[in-house]
């Protein structure tokens, strides 16, 4: 019995398993672009709410008060909600509101804040010994940030990574309620609006897969960067 028969006699009411395929892959598409750009923002980010808390490098506590605010505020929202209020920052940036551009940019609002956190509290197990010695050296801040902290935090930085990774792909199967396409609008449109039980049993198999995929690899590449 080849395969597809077989998920046929499982899943009869699955008529069309290329629009699943679909969905993998758009849900791929907007966890790899949002992720790219979580990292791209959430990094830095990090990093300055690192170097500006009480007794760092370089503490500002009403530039780190401020900034943990809008950090706080941005991860307090649910992000069902946070798509929906941010459709009309979304449509300026990208020209629409719907499908995998329209989803990416309240993923990387809602994730950026989130990541930056997780970035923050792997520079603070940095070590203060190592950096007294950059110090010591006459290392600025630029080069203790980025030949001292960075490297002795990049273990925690990449579980962080997959910390987010796997938030975002929760965050793209909420997406689905809203349009924004990928494995969370099937589930939505087929699974609950039309109660076809199948559909919401292989988008759930198929996101957990995903997920699992996402925590092994990330998983090795943490136990890697901590032997070096």
């Amino acid at each position: 019995m080849t395969t597809v028969p077989l998920l046929h006699t499982l899943f009869p009411n699955i008529d069309d398993w290329g629009e699943l395929g679909r969905a993998c892959i758009d849900t791929l598409l907007m966890l790899g672009g949002s992720l790219a750009l979580t990292v791209l923002i959430g990094l830095p980010l990090g990093v300055l709410l690192y170097l500006t808390g009480k007794g760092q490098l370089r503490a500002m506590p009403k530039l780190y008060g401020l900034t943990a605010l809008v950090v706080n505020v941005l991860r307090s929202v649910p992000f069902i909600i946070l798509m929906i209020v941010l459709m009309p920052v979304t449509y300026f940036l990208v020209g629409t509101k719907l499908g995998i551009r329209g989803a990416i940019p309240p993923l990387v609002i809602g994730a950026a804040p989130f990541f930056a956190r997780l970035v923050e509290t792997a520079l603070r197990e940095v070590q203060d010994g190592v950096i007294e010695a950059a110090q010591a050296m006459g290392a600025s801040t630029w080069q203790i940030v980025r030949h001292v902290l960075l490297p002795e935090a990049r273990a925690g930085i990449a579980a962080g990574i997959t910390v987010t990774a796997i938030a975002l792909v929760g965050y793209t199967a909420m997406g689905g309620a809203i349009g924004s396409g990928g494995l969370g609008d099937l589930a939505y449109r087929y699974g609950y609006l039309s109660y076809e039980s199948d559909y919401m049993v292989v988008t759930v198999v198929l996101l957990i897969v995903l997920v699992q995929g996402l925590q092994v690899i990330g998983d090795r590449v943490v136990a890697r960067l901590s032997r070096h």
